[in-house]
């Protein structure tokens, strides 16, 4: 399973979920934070501390592959990993 902890008007968030739509990919989403931007304040304490306990920071977008125990936190880095694993 994919879950994508991500804030709605990130740039990069929205890149990463164009990228799991056009891959045809199910994914859950977590939003931890308020709207904005990846610095917005935190909307869901428990949602972030799970992030930050998963990953070791406080960044979104925060890619969890739990099927190959994978996680990951650029943009880039997750489609590139999307692209290479789904596409």
């Amino acid at each position: 399973m994919l879950e994508l902890y991500q804030a709605e008007r990130c740039p990069h968030s929205t890149d990463v979920r164009a990228t799991l739509t056009d891959l045809g990919v199910s994914y859950v989403i977590h939003n931890p934070r308020r709207p904005g931007s990846e610095g917005g304040d935190v909307l869901n304490e428990q949602t972030q501390q799970a992030m930050t306990k998963l990953g070791g920071k406080d960044s979104i977008p925060f890619l969890v592959d739990t099927d190959r125990e994978e996680t990951l936190y650029e943009s880039e880095e997750i489609i590139d990993y999307l692209e290479r694993h789904y596409g």
